[in-house]
């Protein structure tokens, strides 16, 4: 009779206990044959596991390293060709860990009876290359570890893949280390000492329990309520199956995994449009097996779409490569298209940038919704990153993110991530002698992440060159740090999509700022850039060309502002000297008017420089803002906000001005006339209010126009690239637009004040102003035209701010 299962298991995990115990208190590895147990059913088990905790020790601790060769060597029941293929990659990782330069060909070449598997589980496909500083941690979304491209679509997994020159650091299925708070099975601290036993800081040597029967399951077993159909990813400590659950009568996403990790508690908090959805766990005690399931997403990854990047050139890439890219991955897995989709015909008329800034937007809102919960993610990659069936991406795999609402969870717990796409502080906490904990990280680490996303997603290469980092894992960390604490290299440009509108230029360097007090502060912050970066409309006013006539006309904002005001005004003073001298002041004696020559000097001169001063005080932060930034200085929050505010109201300050002055006109010019001249007919009266009324409809109309079509294209957009707007700022530029409106009426009421103006002239003195009321009426009507045009430039730039403002640029995407 053979012996009870569940008596093996016990005997199994014993003896696995007493050799750890036996690692702790050594001063020498111990004798590994003395823990083998006799019973012939479970010492095969029994010995894998032994070797996994001996190889483990032996390469991260004690120095004295022994390949598989050698325990095939030792025990005749094992040989090469029967090794399971999850702990000759185990071994591989360890190697890679000690420092060693392992190339993963050598592994299908050493290993031919299990080449399948590995070729999976190393994803050889792509970079074969394997330097210290070039680590596997390419997850699919559902299990991070490693799968060929037929697997990256559909990643439900927690363990790295390799896709090319990635680093990876010890996350916690990644590489079966996590950073457990105590001792874990193999023995060894995770956070006992200030720098670990490992090589990475708070990241090392704890090791999730792997099932003693994950590798038997397969497709077609029933385990729990799922009935497994299809293989999705698999891993070696987790394995990710297309299943039917039962109860529900429902397609989900099962990862099976060891019972680790706090990723269901940390997911059961996030219910967002754009994060893959976690159903529930099921516990398989008598297995020591975790289920956890998920929404089905068919459309692959965002690492499956960079393969597709890759392959296709610049010049034809477009949204309908995203499509491509998850039709194929639909067609690997049996499913059909989604047929009248509205999103995918939005996609399918996105040029590259823009498609690279739709899928940013929504994973930027996604990190804001957890970073609003108290969750930061830390690993924000391509492959945790799913697609739904019409291109829309949803952010998978909390395995190793920190939340501060879960109970027990510190934010050193399972910290970990893929070195490639870590932040410099992120690198930093990693690393054996650096300060940075992983505690002081927060969502601006995962904005840095997503912005080496968009970059490789955008040009196909990453950002940083991290080819020539070799050596030890502090040699590969401190040359990582350094290149980000550099910032994008000069060349890294060069790479940019020719078609890469210059607002996306700004917003993905803004996020891989080397100081996270320089990069975008919130995940709504930037999803409100990104959709800048969709409006074409939007963003040619923010980021204009570097050629622009904006630019140029930004350095000489006060020049403009002076003609803006001075121009329409001379005019008005023009037509009001030539109105009054031929109907009134011609008719004083020479006396009189000599004298009221010398008043009017010096009102002008008096009132018209306070004028100006009190305009330019109204103004004084248009002023001083876009040029202190275009010198370099920083401002508060408040500061740019009054900025944006004084922008909307510009207009209207030089109207109250200029009207003002020409009530004071109209009031003192008649009391001086009355001074000099002692006698003033009341018909005098009527012909200084009539002119002053035109002058007064000229001096508020055409400088609204004027100054606010300057202000609203050329300096408000300034304020807009340091984020920060909030809904006031909207609700001032539709304040704007309304008064526009206003000031339109007033702008065609010119031509009709002149010539209601004549109705109260003597027919006598109609032949001396004819001219000047034709010159009025003429030139107020194509004035009018000009005024009409700058109120419709005026008005489109006032809508497309304000879908910047509050959000809402962009195509319009149903989902």
């Amino acid at each position: 009779m053979s012996a009870d299962p569940i008596d093996g298991r016990e005997v199994q995990s014993t003896v696995v206990n007493d050799f750890l115990a036996a690692w702790q208190t050594a001063t020498a590895p111990p004798d590994l044959s003395k823990f083998v147990p006799q019973t012939a059913e479970i010492r095969r088990a029994a010995l894998v596991d032994l070797i996994s905790v001996d190889l483990r020790n032996r390469w991260l601790r004690a120095g004295s390293r022994k390949r598989l060769a050698a325990y095939c060597d030792e025990f005749p029941e094992l040989s090469p060709e029967t090794l399971p293929a999850s702990l000759i990659y185990e071994e591989f990782v360890v190697r890679r860990h000690s420092g060693e330069r392992v190339d993963a060909r050598d592994y299908l070449v050493e290993y031919p009876a299990q080449a399948d598997r590995l070729r999976e589980l190393l994803n050889t496909d792509d970079d074969p290359s394997t330097v210290a500083a070039a680590d596997i941690d390419e997850p699919t979304g559902y299990l991070d570890e490693p799968t060929a491209f037929a697997d990256e679509p559909t990643g439900y997994l927690d363990e790295p893949t390799a896709f090319g020159d990635e680093p990876t650091a010890f996350s916690d299925e990644a590489t079966g280390y996590a950073d457990d708070a105590d001792y874990d099975r193999d023995g060894t601290r995770a956070t006992a000492t200030p720098h670990g036993t490992g090589a990475f800081r708070e990241t090392s040597l704890a090791t999730p329990d792997k099932p003693k029967d994950i590798d038997d399951i397969a497709v077609g077993d029933s385990i729990d309520d799922f009935d497994l159909l299809t293989t999705l990813g698999a891993g070696a400590f987790a394995r990710v199956f297309l299943a039917r659950q039962r109860s529900m009568q429902r397609l989900v996403a099962v990862k099976i995994s060891a019972d680790h990790g706090s990723e269901p508690q940390t997911l059961a908090q996030l219910d967002h449009d754009y994060i893959v959805r976690v159903f529930d766990q099921r516990l398989i005690d008598e297995q020591s097996l975790k289920l956890l399931y998920m929404q089905f997403l068919p459309g692959g990854t965002l690492l499956s779409v960079l393969k597709w990047v890759r392959e296709t050139p610049q010049a034809k890439r477009s949204g309908r490569l995203l499509l491509d890219a998850v039709d194929a991955a639909m067609e690997e897995k049996g499913e059909i298209r989604p047929t009248d989709s509205s999103v995918r015909a939005e996609i399918a008329r996105l040029s590259w940038p823009e498609t690279v800034a739709w899928l940013g937007r929504r994973l930027a809102e996604a990190l804001a919704y957890a970073d609003g919960r108290g969750v930061l993610h830390r690993d924000v990659k391509p492959a945790n990153v799913l697609l739904t069936s019409e291109g829309v991406p949803k952010l998978a795999d909390f395995n190793i993110s920190f939340s501060r609402n879960v109970g027990g969870a510190s934010p050193v717990a399972y910290f970990g991530g893929s070195l490639s796409y870590m932040s410099p502080e992120q690198l930093e906490a990693c690393h054996p002698s650096r300060d940075t904990t992983a505690a002081e990280l927060d969502t601006r680490s995962d904005i840095y992440s997503l912005g080496i996303v968009l970059w490789e997603l955008l040009t196909g290469r990453k950002p940083f060159d991290d080819q020539g980092a070799i050596g030890g894992d502090a040699t590969t960390l401190d040359a990582m740090i350094d290149r980000r604490t550099n910032g994008l290299a000069a060349n890294a440009y060069d790479f940019l999509p020719p078609d890469c509108p210059a607002a996306l230029r700004r917003v993905l360097t803004t996020c891989l700022a080397p100081d996270r007090e320089d990069r975008w502060a919130s995940g709504n912050e930037l999803a409100k850039q990104l959709d800048l970066c969709m409006d074409q409309r939007a963003r040619d006013l923010v980021d204009p060309p570097p050629h622009s006539w904006r630019l140029r006309l930004r350095r000489v904002s006060f020049l403009i502002a002076a003609m803006a005001m001075g121009i329409p005004n001379l005019l008005a003073s023009l037509y009001n000297i030539h109105h009054n001298q031929t109907l009134i002041i011609s008719k004083l004696d020479a006396d009189a008017q000599h004298q009221f020559t010398v008043i009017t000097q010096v009102i002008n001169l008096t009132f018209f420089p306070l004028g100006a001063l009190l305009i330019t005080y109204l103004c004084r932060y248009l002023l001083i803002v876009p040029h202190g930034l275009r010198v370099g200085k920083t401002f508060d929050a408040a500061t740019l906000a009054r900025a944006r505010r004084d922008s909307t109201r510009a207009g209207d300050y030089l109207c109250i001005v200029a009207f003002g002055l020409w009530v004071i006109a109209g009031i003192a010019f008649p009391i001086t006339l009355q001074a000099v001249s002692g006698n003033i007919p009341a018909d005098a009266y009527v012909h200084f209010i009539a002119s002053l009324a035109v002058c007064g409809a000229i001096a508020v109309a055409y400088p609204f126009f004027l100054m606010n079509f300057f202000v609203i294209r050329c300096l408000y957009p300034i304020f807009l690239t340091y984020g920060g707007t909030s809904a006031e700022d909207a609700k001032l530029l539709r304040s704007l637009d309304r008064r526009s409106n206003l000031y339109l009426a007033v702008a065609a009421s010119i031509p009709l004040l002149g010539v209601a103006g004549v109705t109260f002239l003597d027919p006598a003195d109609i032949p001396k102003v004819i001219f000047a009321v034709r010159v009025l009426c003429v030139g107020g009507i194509f004035a009018f035209v000009l005024a009409y045009w700058l109120f419709r430039q005026i008005e489109e730039d006032l809508r497309a701010l304000e879908r910047v403002v509050s959000g809402g640029a962009g195509v319009t995407v149903t989902e």
